[in-house]
């Protein structure tokens, strides 16, 4: 088969691709990943041939001159999963609004839909997988022919919630079924002679990499996959210490790689992380950047300081973890079986965070309610309480019980003979 991936230019929703794109390979499938030149140096970093498409998005700059107000409507840590049985209608409206002008749109630019098309036109791919953001993946797919499908990086909350808002346009009226996401599709599907219809937003199926208890339930049809962790967006290499087993027990805090790269900020601060851990009985292994690190005045003895280190062999050493909220290190600890702290600011964090609180396997602390008293109690508790481990084993035997990337590449054979 000849696969085209397709993701916007962000590396952290491109890692997601990687494992699933090298099995392809390995099965002696032909791979091309298109994205903005931005990603380019991702795509070959992985060791996978890149494909430069349009121009690059500047959502970050775009955020930045709107101002934070345009996100209040987002800013709930109940967003989507809760937030929409309270509001209803209106907050649905407002929030597929917002995304299809603020987001969906501006990464999925005409000129990156365009070259997309030109390619695939080109190319001839059988199957079209596209990071569930890239609709740009979606409208080539649908003009070439090709089958297609969903490669979902996070729980599935933001198809979740577009179901529940057409099950609500549908009770109304014709003419007053305002669908702002497929009015955007349809107007960019007639430029290649074709039109919407609702496979666009949802694939033909979706591959899915969230364990049982952390999925989203959707109509769609779904193929399950083994997260494997990639630590691709910056060198992977063990240090010495690491060798050595530690002499106490080990916290892992870290803040991911996302606010390195962009203008999302963490909204969580570094001092107040380390004058709660320089009171614990561990050793504290922090991943910052070095500019985050020039931003920390004192450094407790117990913290060792390290820009990267893959966590895929760190967290194993490790008690605990301590982090963001993002979902590489969120999966790649509950793949692991090692308890979490996740200091969740919005979206897909703070779902994830509260399930795996309701699963045994962690504990959950929105960002904004983070105070040093706080944080102390819970970093106690995780530490101490031996459940933690127990059902975080449990998540890892779930996550192990899932198809490898190697395992779901016949599924995918043949889906694409069924549907392309």
């Amino acid at each position: 088969m000849r696969v085209l991936i397709t993701c916007f230019a962000v590396d952290s929703h491109f890692s997601g691709c990687v494992p699933l794109a090298w099995a392809l390979r390995t099965a002696g499938h032909q791979v091309l990943v298109a994205g903005q030149p931005a990603l380019v140096e991702a795509v070959v970093r992985a060791g996978l041939t890149a494909a430069p498409v349009g121009v690059d998005h500047a959502h970050d700059q775009m955020l930045a001159k709107v101002g934070a107000d345009i996100l209040a409507l987002h800013d709930d840590r109940d967003y989507l999963e809760k937030r929409h049985d309270r509001l209803g209608l209106e907050f649905l409206r407002g929030h597929e609004t917002v995304l299809t002008a603020l987001f969906y749109s501006k990464v999925n630019s005409d000129s990156m839909i365009d070259d997309v098309v030109d390619l695939a036109y080109g190319w001839q791919p059988d199957l079209v997988l596209w990071e569930p953001f890239t609709f740009a993946g979606a409208v080539a797919a649908r003009v070439t022919g090709a089958a297609h499908a969903r490669l979902l990086t996070m729980p599935d909350m933001f198809l979740s919630t577009r179901e529940r808002h057409l099950s609500m346009l549908d009770r109304l009226p014709a003419g007053r079924r305002d669908d702002v996401l497929a009015s955007w599709l349809d107007s960019t599907l007639a430029r290649y002679g074709h039109g919407f219809d609702e496979e666009i937003v949802t694939g033909q199926w979706s591959i899915d990499p969230m364990p049982e208890g952390i999925r989203i339930d959707t109509r769609q049809p779904t193929v399950p996959i083994r997260y494997i962790p990639y630590n691709g967006q910056v060198p992977s290499i063990v240090p010495d210490w690491l060798r050595e087993p530690p002499g106490r027990p080990r916290l892992c805090v870290t803040l991911g790689m996302t606010a390195r790269t962009s203008n999302w900020s963490n909204m969580i601060a570094i001092e107040d992380l380390f004058e709660v851990v320089a009171e614990l009985n561990v050793e504290v292994v922090a991943t910052l950047s070095a500019e985050e690190q020039a931003l920390v005045p004192d450094v407790p003895d117990n913290v060792r300081l390290v820009e990267h280190v893959p966590l895929d062999v760190l967290l194993p050493t490790c008690a605990a973890v301590l982090h963001h909220g993002g979902l590489g290190t969120w999966a790649t600890a509950a793949a692991l079986g090692v308890p979490q702290l996740s200091l969740g600011y919005m979206w897909d964090a703070v779902y994830r965070a509260q399930r795996t609180e309701a699963l045994g396997a962690g504990l959950a602390l929105h960002s904004s309610d983070l105070t040093p008293a706080r944080l102390r109690g819970l970093l106690a508790r995780i530490l101490d309480e031996g459940s933690f481990r127990h059902r975080a084993g449990q998540l890892r035997e779930a996550m192990s019980a899932m198809p490898s990337p190697n395992d779901v590449v016949p599924m995918l054979e043949k889906l694409t003979a069924e549907r392309g």
